[in-house]
């Protein structure tokens, strides 16, 4: 085993790279807006040794914020250089190196604007978590936070919330995270960075929610009603910026694209034959021209606000979640027909499921208790199957090896997976495909069972299954992760949907060029090539939200299929124990699939793990949504 504290992996061309360390005290959490306080800076070589070391306190020339959490006072920061004056250092120590953080997004992000203010390149073209490395290694222990890791490695940490000490406390948990992937052979989770020269990537200032629900569509010769939505498009006498002013202060839900939900689209000349004129006439929109619309706005009638209507329901819906799509899973209820003169159900929503219940003749105890089982070989619904099966014995499906799985189930042509090598040098157990059918029958045979592994109680899900969150507000992050490829990548997005199971604007479909919804609620965090998250904060959703969708699209021609199994975890924070998991691998030939859904259901939020995949690509998936796709 290497040693943590003289690691040396220069012999180890997957993991030697030369690494700076970066810790940053910042004034808040939003980094196109908050500035950074304090920031250090530690190299090191392939070696393991350390090269440099830099750290210094910021002026930002705003409010420091909380100050009872960095203990930074305007005070202390008032001698103190501007981030201007020292980037060319800290561009220098980054340069040609993998910049390393514990939740390195935020860190990055934080540095790329400050550098974008500065009117510099942020010199990083790739960047290593360790709070992914260390959900790959799966240590231990109750929670992922740096105070956590560094009493699970034996690192002291002297002073938190200390740039220098933190970096330092992250030099040491670094070290022994590395010594652990390179013993498991767990590929690091190395993310791309883009380059980041300016404050164009920074998310638009936010649209103010409309306050009304959608009525739907006008009837003709009556007014329209607050909460329609309304799109524009071509030339208008009347400016743009001006017509959408007077149409927002009417009440009135200004899109910028067209969908089935559309109420209205303003334009001078329907016939121009615009994506949004097609759209429009496809869908039977009413279409009117600008003085007309001047005219209805003159007499816009109330409509009804989101907070004075029960949450996550139609008046005229009965009590399930939404319409559902066709679904084979058994745990998922057929769609409903729609009724005679409405639109038929969106084909992305889905059904409401019961959380699932243990049957009463059950016994309390299953025979896997806490076990993590991986499985090689076999086909993909031979694995498939037999990962529905660990759960169905109480334990728990890996994807990947780590530190946490406690068996391994072998099915044909297994034994040639790579990782057979290193599973043989941990000892750990290897079963027949058998030994799901009768798990006792090993130790009634007389060999020892398996230790069950420790760590904080995970509610394991099958798809399908639904968990209640507590309370109304918070922040949830809610993980994929898949087993690592070189021939594909896959996409996490999400959509922030109004009560038609539509997005509101544009802002509200969160992906990779667009990682953040226009009111910061929802972002996308890449932690790596095989793990993406998607964070939200619930005290931040406007009324008008009833439900955010996670889906993932493959890049290419493979499919789910060849992907395999993917693993969704539901955590109340970034480095929080998960609170609910899900393997989800029922998907062959779809090429997106949709994972999972935080909902409202009457008062309360509820997480489903869906798994419900498609044949066609993420752009239907998004114009099914409402998405206008160029």
């Amino acid at each position: 085993m290497l040693s943590a504290t003289t690691l040396d992996v220069s012999h180890l061309p997957d993991y030697a790279y030369d690494w700076a360390l970066v810790d940053v005290e910042t004034s808040g959490l939003i980094a196109r807006r908050d500035r950074i306080l304090s920031v250090a800076v530690l190299t090191f070589g392939p070696d393991g040794v350390q090269t440099d070391e830099f750290s210094t306190l910021l002026n930002p020339g705003c409010d420091p914020g909380p100050v009872h959490v960095h203990g930074l006072t305007p005070e202390r920061l008032s001698g103190a250089p501007s981030f201007e004056d020292v980037a060319g250092r800290i561009g220098a120590l980054l340069q040609d190196r993998v910049m390393v953080a514990h939740n390195a997004q935020f860190d990055y992000d934080f540095l790329a604007h400050e550098f974008a203010r500065a009117r510099l390149r942020l010199p990083v073209a790739r960047r290593l978590c360790t709070l992914a490395l260390n959900r790959r290694v799966e240590p231990p222990v109750a929670s992922l936070g740096l105070a956590s890791l560094a009493a699970h490695y034996g690192v002291p940490q002297v002073n938190a919330h200390d740039a220098l000490d933190d970096a330092r406390v992250l030099a040491g948990i670094f070290r022994s995270s590395l010594a652990e992937a390179a013993r498991l052979d767990v590929p690091l989770p190395l993310v791309p960075c883009p380059p980041r020269q300016d404050p164009q990537f920074a998310p638009k200032a936010p649209k103010t929610p409309c306050a009304y629900r959608n009525p739907g569509r006008p009837v003709p010769g009556e007014p329209l009603v607050q909460g329609m939505k309304v799109a524009f498009t071509g030339e208008t006498a009347t400016s743009r910026a001006e017509l959408v002013a007077r149409a927002v202060a009417a009440g009135l839900n200004v899109m910028s694209s067209v969908s089935r939900h559309t109420g209205v689209l303003v334009t001078d000349d329907a016939a121009s034959g615009s994506a949004k004129a097609r759209r429009a006439i496809a869908e039977g929109v009413t279409v009117v021209d600008e003085r007309t619309f001047l005219e209805l706005l003159a007499d816009v009638r109330p409509g009804t606000p989101h907070e004075n209507r029960t949450p996550g329901r139609k008046p005229d819906s009965p009590a399930t979640d939404a319409p559902a799509p066709e679904v084979t899973a058994p745990e998922v209820t057929a769609p409903a027909e729609a009724p005679a003169g409405r639109p038929a159900p969106s084909p992305v929503a889905v059904a409401e499921v019961p959380a699932p219940r243990r049957p009463e003749s059950a016994p309390s105890v299953k025979p896997f208790g806490r076990r993590r089982v991986l499985v090689l070989g076999g086909t993909h619904e031979e694995a498939a199957s037999a990962r529905t099966r660990v759960v169905e014995l109480g334990g728990t499906a890996a994807i990947n090896l780590s530190a946490s799985v406690t068996d391994v189930v072998l099915m044909p042509g297994g034994e040639r997976d790579r990782r057979m090598t290193r599973i043989t040098a941990l000892r750990l157990p290897v079963h027949a495909r058998e030994w799901l059918t009768d798990p006792t029958a090993e130790q009634a045979a007389g060999a020892a069972p398996a230790p069950a592994r420790q760590g904080a109680t995970t509610e394991v899900l099958p798809r399908g299954g639904v968990v209640d969150l507590p309370g109304d507000t918070g922040r949830w992050h809610v993980s994929a992760s898949w087993a690592q490829r070189t021939d594909c990548e896959v996409d996490v997005v999400a959509f922030v949907l109004d009560e038609e199971q539509q997005v509101s604007c544009d802002g509200d479909f969160v992906f990779y060029s667009a990682p953040e919804s226009p009111d910061g609620a929802t972002r996308l965090l890449c932690d790596g090539p095989t793990e993406q998250s998607i964070a939200v904060d619930l005290a931040v959703l406007p009324p008008a939200v009833h439900r955010i969708a996670i889906a993932a699209a493959v890049d290419g021609a493979a499919t789910f299929g060849d992907i395999g199994a993917v693993q969704m975890t539901l955590a109340p924070g970034f480095d929080a124990p998960a609170a609910a998991q899900s393997t989800l691998d029922a998907a062959t030939s779809e090429r997106t699939l949709l994972l999972a859904e935080i909902y409202r259901r009457g008062p309360r939020w509820r997480f489903r793990a869906v798994g419900q995949g498609y044949d066609h690509g993420l752009e239907e998936l998004v114009r099914g949504y409402g998405v206008d796709v160029e």
